[in-house]
């Protein structure tokens, strides 16, 4: 049986971040996002969930077997989007969202990628910058949604891939894994001898 772990008393081991897999994951995800999204801001399930969710790569965080925090990742031709960040209340702490930002930030420098971009509301846009490292994005003015009452803000941050990052030049086997898990043989893969 699962437990719910609570905010107070936790330590750093609580805390996992993986890559989505497995449609409970996605579920987790999608629960963490409407609560957030749809339940405090009042965003429509229409923004909420758009047709985005099928060609990106989602983040769960768990806290012990429970999920407590989600974003999705896009990907362009010369940079990653990090976007629906998004945490229950009771572990929206810099713990934690660094924690999960950091993972990120792994990820997408592992797939070769030297930036990634947020687009955040002024208040997120303050803590992007001061606890994540974000900067402004240079020649870009703020966008303005219906329903929404501040323009959100494009903000970019500078990652450094590292020399194994996944290129044309990767191993074959690697191209084959599952994402995120480049560094473990996949159990379809023949033994070499």
């Amino acid at each position: 049986m699962r437990q719910a772990l609570s905010a107070a008393g936790r330590n750093d081991n609580d805390i996992r971040v993986e890559i989505v897999t497995t449609y409970e994951q996605l579920l987790h995800a999608y629960s963490i996002r409407a609560i957030c999204f749809m339940e405090e801001h009042g965003v429509s399930a229409g923004q909420t969930f758009d047709g985005n969710d099928y060609q990106a790569t989602h983040v769960i965080v768990y806290a012990g077997n429970e999920p407590v925090g989600t974003a999705r990742i896009r990907w362009f031709k010369d940079f990653a989007k990090m976007e629906r960040t998004s945490f229950r209340e009771k572990w929206r702490d810099v713990r934690t969202i660094k924690r999960c930002a950091d993972f990120i930030f792994e990820h997408i420098a592992r797939k070769g990628y030297d930036r990634v971009i947020t687009h955040a509301k002024p208040k997120y846009a303050r803590l992007w910058r001061t606890m994540l490292g974000f900067q402004p994005a240079p020649g870009k003015v703020p966008l303005h949604f219906e329903g929404h009452d501040e323009p959100y803000h494009e903000l970019v941050k500078v990652l450094t891939p590292p020399a194994d990052a996944i290129s044309s030049e990767t191993d074959t086997a690697v191209l084959f894994r599952i994402e995120g898990h480049w560094d473990a043989r996949s159990e379809f893969e023949a033994e070499v001898l």
